[in-house]
């Protein structure tokens, strides 16, 4: 799960980083309106996390030109705590949510995990997939109720291939959904991580599949 926040504040925006890299989501930060459109333009993100009172391009202008070119990824706006108008344009104007500054990092996480679950279109946190169970609040795994001990890296593989099962993931969009800005991570490095999800969850009828070179599909084998 990869979060883009466009906050010029650095101490917040330090704050919002170590939060949320903590809990387990790959994070990039912009501090200008500018580099927060230039960065959506050219870059997938699963949720936007936008001060509205951004230098260069104002925050509802780049989630104006956002909505313009269709993407319909979620967005939770941070507003002064007496800017009601703002919060209201920004709301008709496409945002999911607001929060008002300053505000619970709690909170915050708590209102992450339920906008990128509305963003799979689900209203849970568990996503299931035959006996396998990811717990997107708690960030664990399961096989058959028994916990799986996978790794930071591998508990975010497994995510975003739950969320598209039955679909091929490339090595591409894996590395575009798992890495930050600055990550040097490649195709053969991705490999490697499958292998060893694969190691840990192929029991029963779960199974990664390679398809022809290309990336991966999580499946659940037919029974005899």
């Amino acid at each position: 799960m990869r979060i883009l926040i466009a906050e010029d504040d650095q101490i917040l925006a330090d704050g919002l980083l170590r939060s949320l890299r903590s809990a387990g989501y790959a994070v990039d930060h912009v501090g200008n309106g500018s580099e927060a459109d230039a960065a959506l333009a050219a870059h997938e993100f699963d949720m936007l996390i936008l001060d509205l009172g951004l230098p260069k391009l104002h925050g509802l202008e780049v989630l104006k030109k956002l909505r313009a070119r269709g993407s319909s990824v979620p967005v939770l706006i941070l507003t002064a705590a007496d800017s009601i108008e703002q919060r209201v344009k920004g709301l008709d104007l496409g945002a999911d949510d607001y929060m008002a500054k300053p505000f619970s990092l709690q909170e915050l996480e708590a209102r992450v995990r339920a906008l990128t679950r509305r963003g799979l279109g689900s209203a849970s946190a568990l996503i299931k997939h035959g006996p396998l169970t990811f717990d997107a609040t708690g960030r664990v795994a399961y096989i058959n109720e028994q916990m799986i001990d996978l790794s930071a890296r591998e508990l975010s593989l497994l995510e975003v291939l739950l969320q598209r099962a039955g679909r091929l993931v490339s090595k591409d969009q894996l590395v575009e959904r798992l890495c930050e800005w600055g990550e040097e991570v490649s195709n053969n490095a991705i490999e490697v991580y499958i292998h060893r999800l694969r190691k840990k969850i192929e029991q029963g009828p779960i199974r990664i599949a390679t398809v022809r070179g290309l990336g991966y599909c999580l499946e659940k084998i037919a029974a005899a």
